[in-house]
């Protein structure tokens, strides 16, 4: 039996979720929604604590796999960016009521980023997780030696060693140039909700420039940035977790006051 669910969505595209539908409290919390990072999926150590979190603490949650990610239909070499968004949006539209708190890990931080930006009256607040604006243009793109972005550009796509997985990984064209119509630290980014970045200072993928960057960047009236001492880019150590849910209820306190 799955331990999913399976929500069609434009395109033809078939996602996979799985939700905690809790009665409304009486102080009426905004629902959490967890966006994974770059080829990982919903099954992962964060997304499960903070399902198991909800279900103690009665509040609406949602994980789900982009396409070309874990259960979800489609290839991941298939996939870009915009495609990404374009999977949030339509599954936060259709699964959740009301405001949520969208808790974005590396590529869901800069997912959740955008949402925040363009669709405000949906998102309460933002948990940044080791968030990774731009990471197609300034960490990809920006890493190529020349006989990469030759053979990225001539023939669509090159391969890149993986630290997480046995074998190399694919990096489309695609997915720079589609990376670029997305692009939020060249562009004002104002973001109208508590924001809370976490990173941590073992963090080997993305570096710590980048939620500096962040924060000086953006227009947002209510944003901090934790930095979590010797918390690696997984942030999913005990310590790291809880930093999480410390994020969350700040968001929570700061909505009703």
């Amino acid at each position: 039996m799955l331990d999913y669910d399976l929500f069609d969505a434009s395109d033809g595209r078939s996602l996979a979720y799985s939700t905690v539908n809790s009665p409304k409290s009486s102080k009426k919390l905004p629902g959490i929604v967890f966006l994974g990072g770059f080829r990982s999926d919903m099954t992962g150590t964060k997304a499960l604590f903070l399902e198991n979190w909800a279900k103690r603490a009665g509040r609406a949650f949602l994980r789900f796999d982009y396409s070309g990610h874990g259960a979800s239909s489609g290839a991941f070499e298939d996939g870009c960016i915009g495609d990404w968004i374009r999977d949030a949006r339509d599954i936060i539209d259709a699964l959740t009521e009301g405001p949520q708190i969208l808790v974005g890990s590396s590529m869901g931080g800069w997912i959740a980023l955008a949402l925040c930006r363009d669709w405000p009256e949906k998102v309460a607040g933002l948990v940044g997780i080791a968030a990774a604006p731009d990471f197609t243009e300034d960490s990809m793109w920006a890493g190529f030696d020349d006989r990469q972005r030759e053979q990225l550009m001539r023939g669509g796509r090159v391969e890149i060693p993986s630290d997480y997985d046995d074998g190399p990984y694919v990096i489309t064209r695609r997915l720079i140039e589609d990376g670029r119509a997305h692009l939020l630290l060249r562009d004002p980014l104002p973001l109208r909700c508590p924001v809370r970045l976490l990173h941590g200072t073992a963090d080997a993928d993305v570096e710590m420039s980048v939620p500096l960057r962040l924060l000086q960047h953006a227009d947002c009236a209510d944003m901090q940035l934790t930095l979590v001492k010797n918390a690696d880019h997984r942030f999913s150590a005990p310590g790291p977790l809880a930093e999480i849910l410390r994020a969350i209820g700040d968001i929570d306190a700061a909505g009703e006051s």
